[in-house]
């Protein structure tokens, strides 16, 4: 038996102690609300965390799993057996600040953080846009004066997802009106700091994961400065890499435990051929279920051409891949449900439709979110295909 051999073995027997069969299959689904905190999804984070599991690949040090991402995939490969998730692995903390920290963090810094994202104790949320500064982020005005020991950061925020429950922001601040993108900063500010107000956004969708965030003469001590000061661009630029790269780790989408396929055949049956019986579908949905899986394999090749180094530009074309891709299901799921994919509440209908008609109004913001799908094509042709840049060239 191989190391890796081992290790699955060992993950499949602490899983089947240690995760509570009530939960199986209940994963939080996009769309819906997360599960309600019931003592059994607490008794599983603290027993997943406690094992350096919620962050498998993190040093052991930090409280990670100090994994190889080999090793960190056969861990959720055995949990995913089991009807279970990662109840941490789509936090801002682990999945966008945590890496990054790792990456440009003091060692002070590392210890004072990290620990407490891989136990699922802290949760962070993201300062970068602004009213004035969306897709040119370069823009912002949020500025962060030099006061001595501590900054004093005043501003607004825009599309900040969960500053509502946030205990931390990472925070891209102007510390150099002079210059653009060499006068920008990256500070951690303490959400429960005099000064802070966090405004939700009620979204078509029905849900309100997006606030305003404004800061008012908010005292930003200077060891919260991560890397160097006006250099806060490429620490930025960076995070946004791990933001955009893609993960296992995501809450399932309405209907995702079976394959959009079967979901189809149930509701729509088959015709005398045994084919789907929507001859209009069948090459739509097939077409999907290929992108779908050819953008499985492309994210399992661009982790092992990583070899553990972190993401790279090519996150950009996962990301502007899966979040079509996404839309796409909805959209099927939408159509497959025919009126029945119509409704809002109530118990005539099906659960997972009803969560599909919000998955399906909030995913059109996935092409925005994140770097919007132009500002991804432009990454992509300039960074990976090495074109000209029209704007330079017209200059």
């Amino acid at each position: 038996m191989t190391e890796l051999d081992d290790l699955r073995a060992a993950a499949r027997a602490w899983v089947a102690d240690n995760f509570p069969r009530e939960l199986a299959g209940r994963a939080p689904v996009m769309g819906q609300r997360d599960l309600d905190d019931t003592a059994a999804l607490e008794a599983w984070k603290t027993r997943l965390c406690a094992k350096g599991w919620g962050v498998p690949t993190w040093p052991v040090e930090y409280g990670g799993g100090g994994l190889s991402p080999a090793g960190a995939k056969v861990i959720r490969e055995e949990i995913r057996k089991a009807g279970g998730w990662n109840p941490i692995g789509w936090s801002m903390g682990v999945r966008m600040f945590g890496p990054t920290l790792l990456e440009y963090g003091t060692e002070a810094q590392k210890q004072r953080h990290l620990p407490s994202i891989a136990r699922g104790e802290t949760r962070w949320c993201q300062g970068y846009s602004e009213p004035g500064a969306g897709s040119d982020l370069a823009s912002l005005q949020t500025r962060a004066q030099d006061a001595g020991d501590h900054f004093v950061v005043n501003g607004q925020k825009i599309w900040t997802s969960g500053a509502q429950y946030a205990d931390w922001c990472f925070c891209l601040v102007r510390t150099d009106p002079t210059r653009k993108h060499e006068g920008i900063s990256f500070l951690m500010i303490d959400m429960g700091s005099p000064g802070i107000e966090v405004r939700p956004i009620q979204l078509i969708s029905g849900s309100s994961p997006f606030c305003e965030t404004f800061f008012t003469d908010v005292r930003v001590p200077k060891e919260n400065l991560l890397g160097p000061l006006n250099g806060g661009w490429t620490v930025g630029k960076r995070l946004l890499q791990y933001e955009r790269q893609r993960s296992d780790d995501a809450p399932a989408r309405p209907g995702e435990a079976r394959p959009l396929n079967e979901v189809a055949v149930e509701i729509l049956g088959l015709d005398a051929a045994g084919c789907l019986a929507d001859p209009d579908l069948r090459p739509r949905l097939t077409e999907h279920l290929m992108d779908r899986r050819l953008l499985r394999l492309t994210m399992d090749r661009a982790a092992a051409d990583a070899k553990g180094a972190g993401p790279s530009a090519a996150t950009s074309i996962l990301k502007n891949v899966s979040s079509v891709v996404n839309q796409t299901r909805a959209e099927l799921l939408l159509e497959i449900y025919g009126l029945g994919g119509l409704g809002w509440e109530g118990e005539d209908f099906d659960p997972d439709a009803l969560a599909n008609t919000r998955e399906w109004l909030s995913g059109k913001a996935s092409t925005i979110y994140a770097g919007s799908y132009e500002i991804q094509n432009n990454i992509i042709s300039k960074r990976i295909l090495a074109l000209p840049d029209p704007a330079s060239a017209a200059a």
